[in-house]
């Protein structure tokens, strides 16, 4: 184990330990130090092989902490633990707990913290937990403080990448730290702690209302639920039966000339904004004319037609004129149905097109004729337009939700930009 006086020494100075942090700029009454010169005891998880996961003891692994604010009582997965392991291999409250490896840059040394409900999960192997001196630092103060920017920038700048990225004991004990009193800490954690409760709400009611979205257009979709004073049966038609398709193209990007004009072009990352008003690309005449690519009348329905992502399947619904490359494919509108249904009905489909694509086991890409070959169950047209139009507004409270949500994980990160720092004082 790497002691924590090989890590720092005590009583750094200002401008030691703050040279080391970048951009770090804090308030010159609040001291500064490095946290392996506040932490007690650290050790790191348990190791049990694959097979013997399924059963026994709640253990948190590096694979959960994508999806994991803290560690408060959630079950992650189970394992067989003798009592002596149980004994040294789970946390406590105000333990902090950290991952060694990640496979992604960005994701390497995420720091959570343990609440009373989160005591006894154990902790797996290229995790590392740890205990601070409580009288110097609150432990929830300094999990929030190893959420901020230059402790980020301090832990991935300081990562190794091979593999997988990781981070040793002494980099990760060597990132600085600010100390102000612990009654600013205490009101810092209090101000803070409320932003998370009002995300951790907002995050509920979002998931509650995707899942009344989810179970409104199974039920309406499919027929299994009418709305009010609708009767008549439905039928089921080929997507070729009632309009045609087709892909896009993209202009020579080694022609100038081709870019840069009036008409709307989009790739296929931009089927992701669901209703689309507005694209990044601009083509000219000449390279409509010059290319395979041709301009789609408002209310197609657009389709992802290839990608390893999420793309592939995922669906569009143009309001505007535009171009796309050819790996999107429009679905015509036209007066015997509507654009919306067939819009909110193949959304509802996702899983099914990916499933649905060419080649072997799905990894290839959707194609004009596997779209055109989608069946599709219809009800009389007034029925697909109040059905479009009750999931539009489904979808219109949902996003509207996303975007209070979205807000306030912006506030929550201002706000510890400047508390965090001592440029908005609480005391």
């Amino acid at each position: 184990m790497v002691s924590p006086q090989a890590i720092a020494r005590p009583g750094s100075s200002y401008s030691d330990v703050t040279s080391r942090v970048g951009s770090a700029k804090v308030t010159r009454d609040w001291e500064v130090a490095v946290l392996g010169s506040l932490v007690l005891s650290h050790n790191s998880g348990i190791y049990k092989k694959k097979e013997l996961y399924g059963r026994g003891s709640n253990i948190i692994g590096v694979a959960d902490f994508v999806n994991t604010k803290r560690i408060d009582g959630q079950l992650f997965d189970r394992v067989p633990l003798t009592s002596a392991e149980q004994a040294r291999y789970t946390l406590r409250a105000g333990n902090l707990l950290y991952c060694e490896s990640s496979l992604v840059r960005e994701g390497i040394a995420r720091t959570l913290f343990v609440t009373e409900r989160g005591a006894g999960t154990a902790f797996a192997w290229h995790t590392r937990r740890y205990s601070i001196d409580k009288r110097r630092l609150n432990p929830a103060f300094l999990n929030y403080f190893l959420q901020s920017e230059s402790a980020r920038h301090y832990l991935i700048s300081s990562s190794i990448q091979t593999a997988l990225t990781g981070i040793n004991t002494r980099a990760y004990l060597g990132c600085p730290i600010v100390i102000p009193s612990l009654a600013e800490q205490n009101l810092i954690v209090e101000v803070l702690s409320d932003a998370d409760a009002l995300i951790d709400s907002l995050e509920k009611i979002v998931e509650k209302k995707r899942l009344i979205k989810r179970g409104a257009m199974q039920d309406l979709l499919s027929g299994r639920r009418r709305l009010p004073g609708f009767e008549e049966q439905w039928i089921k038609k080929k997507v070729g039966d009632f309009t045609n398709c087709a892909a896009g193209g993209t202009p020579s990007t080694l022609v100038p000339d081709y870019w840069g004009g009036d008409i709307l072009w989009m790739s296929s990352g931009e089927l992701h904004s669901k209703r689309v008003s507005d694209v990044q690309g601009r083509i000219t005449e000449k390279g409509l004319l010059e290319s395979s690519a041709r301009i789609f009348p408002p209310y197609s329905v657009l389709i992802g037609l290839a990608g390893q992502g999420k793309t592939r399947g995922t669906v569009a619904l143009n309001l505007v004129p535009l171009a796309t490359n050819q790996s999107i494919a429009a679905i015509f509108p036209n007066p015997s149905y509507s654009s919306e249904f067939l819009y909110h009905n193949l959304s509802a489909r996702y899983d099914e097109l990916r499933e649905l694509s060419a080649g072997d086991g799905g990894r290839g890409g959707l194609n004009l004729t596997l779209i055109r070959s989608i069946p599709i169950l219809f009800p009389p047209l007034n029925e697909q337009t109040a059905i479009a139009r009750t999931l539009d507004d489904l979808d219109a409270e949902l996003e509207a939700l996303e975007a209070r949500l979205e807000k306030a994980r912006q506030i929550k990160q201002g706000m510890m930009q400047e508390l965090l720092t001592g440029r908005v004082r609480l005391v």
